[in-house]
């Protein structure tokens, strides 16, 4: 048997003894390590999203080690490190054969559709699993999965050195994607932020410019860029009233990334024309995959992103409630994480 951290209703967990899951044709059981506790699984706690799912176990920023492989799986070995791509298409849709895995009908995420990495075993694609070195510490790995994330919205923004690029929202995404940013050659980096703690902290990371006073912000974009506003702006809170600021920070042709995730109702009022005559774009990004995981990997494995704000507060699964309702009571860390093996 195997404990699970199920979330049966929001703002409730319960341990439960499950049966260790066997690994079918074409799977590896993961015995997981490490699980980080991302924005999208507050919103589940809090019963803003996928609430349809419950009960369920959330968490899919995660590492761990090969436990078993079920039959017709190589490239593994047993006893490995790993980490793994969360995202399950279906394989054969138009989508899926475009690689475009994120726009399959059916894809299923873990921990968002399906039973997550709250749990101490876990059976999945052996496709979607990518070893990691042995050296490399779980709680470092563990951040795979969100840098893949921000990597795979720079690289929709196309973000090349030289720009100017303006990030909305200072906490563990936008403090990636400040460090991403610092290593593509970005420049200048302006970080906004409702917390100047956030804001120092995406200073120290690598941002050239930050504040967190809303007054302050137009006039500082276009102070560091000659007038013209930001190549790129990142919106990574999910606020409409960022995104509409960010409609006004861009140069003409810019555009704008659209990072954080709203509420369904949320709207971005466009004027139609300006977007046509300033051949300005907004782009889309909602979760890493396949190559951003990779590439997210190898930045970690290498050294190029500071994980130390991200891996100072962690909670056994046993107390993951106690860790889901302290979130926010410790500012200097970026990233609460839940010890399981």
């Amino acid at each position: 048997m195997m404990k699970a951290a199920v979330l049966v209703e929001p703002g409730r967990f319960v341990i439960e003894d499950r049966p260790v899951p066997v690994p079918g044709r074409g799977e590896a059981l993961i015995r997981i390590s490490r699980v980080g506790i991302c924005g999208t699984d507050i919103h589940i706690f809090k019963g803003h999203y996928a609430a349809e799912s419950l009960p369920m176990v959330p968490g899919h920023e995660f590492t761990g080690t090969v436990a078993e492989l079920g039959p017709d799986v190589a490239g593994l070995e047993i006893g490995a490190k790993v980490v793994v791509d969360m995202n399950i298409g279906c394989g054969t849709c138009y989508w899926c054969r475009r690689n475009e895995i994120l726009n399959c009908p059916e894809m299923r995420q873990m921990g968002i559709t399906m039973d997550g990495a709250f749990t101490e075993y876990m059976a999945v694609p052996a496709r979607l699993v990518i070893p990691a070195p042995a050296e490399i510490a779980d709680e470092v790995l563990a951040l795979t999965e969100p840098l893949a994330c921000v990597v795979r919205a720079a690289r929709k923004a196309r973000i090349r050195f030289g720009q100017s690029v303006v990030v909305l929202g200072a906490g563990p995404i936008g403090n990636l994607h400040v460090q991403l940013l610092r290593t593509i050659g970005a420049a200048p980096i302006v970080v906004f932020d409702i917390s100047q703690d956030r804001v120092n902290m995406a200073l120290e990371a690598g941002a050239d410019f930050g504040t967190s006073d809303p007054a302050e912000l137009e006039a500082l974009v276009r102070r560091v860029t000659a007038g013209r506003g930001a190549d790129v702006v990142i919106e990574s809170v999910g606020r409409p009233a960022l995104y509409q600021a960010a409609m006004g920070l861009m140069r003409r042709g810019g555009h704008l990334a659209t990072f954080g995730l709203t509420g369904p109702e949320a709207t971005l009022p466009v004027n139609i024309l300006d977007t046509i005559l300033q051949e300005n774009s907004i782009k889309g990004s909602v979760a890493g995959m396949g190559e951003d995981m990779h590439d997210a990997l190898t930045l970690l494995v290498h050294g190029r992103i500071r994980t130390g704000r991200f891996t100072g507060a962690a909670y056994p699964l046993s107390e993951i409630q106690a860790a889901f309702d302290t979130l926010g009571e410790r500012p200097g860390d970026l990233k609460t994480q839940i010890v399981v093996g």
